[in-house]
């Protein structure tokens, strides 16, 4: 797809590592910024609390418990969370099999074909044995098909990676292991343009909420996800 000039900016920061500006501001300083505890999204046993997309609550296929942990094998539709959320700091790990591709929407509505329609995306992927893995702005970690992040930011196939999601107001932060990889402000002139040079641009409301439902991609491939918590700020 083409490319705003201002993605290609972010792709020279990110692949080197974010800015000193960006290491050194976070949206929510972690345990600081608010009272409010942690909330369980996954209790290990069942899927309580999760549907399929457009689906009524406790709607499941194609996603299962296995070993404390919520699987997709990439043969049913997304998960959603049944609650929503604006402003939150979200905590969780994932893994794929070699070849698998995912993803972590937020911000998502039911009111499109698909959520990648109107949801941003962190993506979950195995880099190395996927084609999405050859492009910063597709592998692990990016702001799908937006804003890239830096290839080594993942490890390796069969190994947990952990993820942190901040979102506050229209500014999100994508965390990938330990490193800050996408810092993005939806409403911002630069990131509109950015939207309006990609696929996106088709979808009307894609990445006009500001509030949603948190959501898991099945998408190809079986990839796990654990310890899913979240901070609600809104």
């Amino acid at each position: 797809m083409p490319l705003a000039a201002s993605a290609i900016t972010v792709l020279i920061g990110a692949c080197g590592g974010p800015s000193q500006r960006s290491r050194d501001t976070e949206i929510v300083p972690r345990d600081t910024a608010h009272t409010g505890g942690w909330i369980s999204l996954f209790d290990t046993r069942t899927l309580t609390g999760w549907h399929a997309y457009q689906q009524p609550s406790g709607v499941t296929t194609g996603w299962s418990v296995d070993a404390g942990a919520i699987r997709t094998d990439g043969n049913g539709r997304d998960l959603v969370s049944d609650q929503q959320y604006s402003s939150f700091e979200l905590d969780l790990e994932w893994k794929v099999a070699p070849g698998a591709n995912s993803g972590i929407f937020y911000w998502a509505n039911e009111g499109t074909n698909e959520i990648y329609e109107n949801a941003p995306e962190m993506q979950v992927l195995d880099n190395l044995g996927h084609p999405d893995g050859k492009s910063p702005y597709t592998a692990a970690g990016s702001l799908y098909a937006l804003y890239p992040a830096p290839l080594t930011a993942v490890k390796p196939v069969g190994e947990w990676n952990q993820v942190r999601i901040v979102a506050h107001g229209s500014r999100v932060q994508q965390w990938l292991n330990g490193v800050k990889v996408v810092d993005v402000n939806f409403n911002s002139k630069a990131t509109k343009t950015t939207i309006a040079a990609s696929k996106f641009k088709e979808w009307l409301t894609f990445g006009k909420s500001r509030r949603g439902h948190l959501g898991l991609q099945s998408h190809g491939g079986t990839v796990w996800f654990r310890n899913l918590r979240i901070k609600d700020f809104s």
